[in-house]
C-alpha cells in the first residue's frame, strides 16, 4: 500500500519511504489472517513504525485484536482491509490494556486509527477516528491517543523529542506519551524533532501539528499538520468546538462517498493542513468599534476551503461563517447576532461586481462587500472582460 501524500506532507519526506508488504509480520506463530504488528514501512533502514507494546509478541492478543478489527465497521458500514492494516502499539499503559491500529477502509477511501481496550479477553474499538488520506496515517509521526487524563500520543520511530503545547519535552515509553492537559475546545501546537534518515538527511528540528481540542468527536481527527506555524496564529482566541460546528467552517461541509450522504463521516470541510489567515481589513459590523474581519483558510480532502471570521473590537466573541470551496467570488454567510450579514470577496483584479437592486452595501471596498442577508435568495456576479462568476446565497 503506497499512498502519497497530498498537501499535507513534503515530498521529500516520501521519496525514500517504503511500504515492504511481502513480510509476514515480527511474530513468527502469526496466522497469515492476523494483522500484522508494527506496520512494514521503511525510511530507508529505519522501521517508522516497529512493533512496540509489551503485547506485541502476544500471538493471542494479535488474534483477538485482529478479531475486533474484523468486526468493526465504519459509518457508512465499510470494513477494514485487514493485509493492508497493521497494530502499531499493543500493550499495557498505565495499567489498562491499549492497542492501536492503522486501519485501510478501501471503500471509505481513507485512513482509520482504531483504538482498542480489552474486557477480559476480549479487546474492542472504543474511539475510530478518520484520516481521509489514503495511507496518511502509517506515514504521519505523530497520532492522537484518547486518554482519561487529558490526550496521549504515539510517536514513530522518526521521532527524538516531542514537545508539548509548554514547549517542554514529553516523556515516554514505548512510544506512547506520557498524558498531556490538552484543553478541550482551543487549538495547540506540539512539535517534533525527527531524526536524520534517507527521506530526510539532515532531519527535522521543528516539524509541528495542532491539536485542535479534546472535545474533537471521533470520527473527526483532531491532529492538523502546521508546517509553518500559520495555523497556531490563525486559530489563536478561536473556540475549535464552534469551527468544528455544523454551522462553523470545519464541519459545515458534508461527506460524500460515491453517490451516498455520510452525514456521521467527517465533513468534506474538516481541515488536514495548511490552515492560513489573511486580513480583509478593519470593518464596522456591529454595534461599537470596527472590528477586524479575516478570511480562513485550509486544505481538506476535497480542496481548499475557505471561510470569515470576524472579530469584534475589545476581545470581544468572535463570529464565523460556514465553509466556502475556494473559487474566485467567494461568498459567506455570517451571523451577526441580531443582523445576519453576507461578505463577499475576491482577488481577481480588473472586475466588475454587482448585488441584486435595491441592496445596501453596508461595506463597499476592492475586494470586499457586505450587505445584509435578506430573507430572499441573493444572486451576486463578478465579470471582467471574458467571463462572468455568479454566486447565490439562500435565506439565512
Amino acid at each position: 500500500m503506497l499512498s502519497a501524500r497530498r498537501g499535507a506532507t513534503t515530498g521529500t519526506a516520501l521519496a525514500a519511504l517504503l511500504l515492504v508488504t511481502a513480510g509476514c509480520g515480527p511474530i513468527s506463530d502469526r496466522k497469515p489472517a492476523d494483522l500484522r504488528v508494527g506496520y512494514d514501512s521503511l525510511d530507508g533502514s529505519l522501521a517508522v513504525w516497529p512493533p512496540r507494546g509489551s503485547l506485541a509478541g502476544d500471538a493471542a492478543a494479535t488474534a483477538a485484536i485482529t478479531t475486533a478489527v474484523r468486526e468493526w465497521r465504519s459509518p457508512v458500514d465499510d470494513r477494514a482491509h485487514v493485509p493492508t492494516s497493521g497494530i502499531l502499539f499493543s500493550g499495557q499503559v498505565a495499567g489498562s490494556a491499549l492497542a492501536l491500529v492503522a486501519a485501510d477502509v478501501p471503500g471509505d477511501a481513507a485512513s482509520w486509527l482504531l483504538q482498542l481496550d480489552r474486557d477480559g479477553q476480549r479487546w474492542r474499538v472504543v474511539q475510530a477516528t478518520e484520516y481521509t488520506d489514503p495511507g496518511y496515517l502509517v506515514y504521519s509521526d505523530v497520532l492522537p491517543v484518547r486518554d482519561p487524563d487529558g490526550r496521549r500520543y504515539l510517536t514513530s520511530a522518526r521521532v527524538e523529542r516531542l514537545l508539548g503545547p509548554d514547549g517542554k519535552a514529553v516523556a515516554g515509553t514505548d512510544g506512547v506519551t506520557e498524558p498531556i492537559r490538552v484543553p478541550a475546545c482551543q487549538a495547540v501546537e506540539l512539535t517534533a524533532a525527527l531524526r536524520p534518515t534517507a527521506s530526510l538527511p539532515r532531519g527535522r528540528a521543528t516539524d509541528r501539528v495542532l491539536d485542535l481540542g479534546t472535545a474533537t468527536e471521533a470520527p473527526r481527527y483532531p491532529l492538523v499538520r502546521d508546517e509553518t506555524g500559520a495555523g497556531k496564529r490563525a486559530l489563536t482566541g478561536l473556540d475549535t468546538c464552534v469551527l468544528a460546528g455544523e454551522r462553523g467552517p470545519f464541519g459545515s461541509v458534508p461527506r460524500r462517498i460515491g453517490d451516498r450522504e455520510a452525514p456521521s463521516s467527517a465533513p468534506e470541510s474538516w481541515p488536514l493542513a495548511k490552515i492560513a489567515t489573511r486580513s480583509l481589513g478593519s470593518v464596522a459590523l456591529g454595534d461599537g468599534e470596527p472590528g477586524e474581519l479575516e478570511q480562513l483558510s485550509w486544505d481538506s480532502a476535497s480542496g481548499t476551503m475557505t471561510a470569515v471570521v470576524y472579530r469584534p473590537a475589545g476581545g470581544g466573541t468572535p463570529v464565523v461563517s460556514p465553509a466556502d470551496r475556494s473559487t474566485t467570488l467567494q461568498a459567506y454567510h455570517l451571523p451577526m447576532p441580531g443582523r445576519p450579514l453576507a461578505v463577499l470577496s475576491w482577488r481577481t483584479r480588473d472586475v466588475s461586481f454587482s448585488a441584486p437592486p435595491g441592496t445596501t452595501r453596508l461595506v463597499d471596498r476592492p475586494g470586499l462587500v457586505v450587505v445584509e442577508h435578506t430573507d430572499q435568495r441573493q444572486t451576486f456576479s463578478l465579470a471582467d472582460t471574458e467571463k462572468t462568476w455568479y454566486r447565490s446565497l439562500p435565506t439565512p
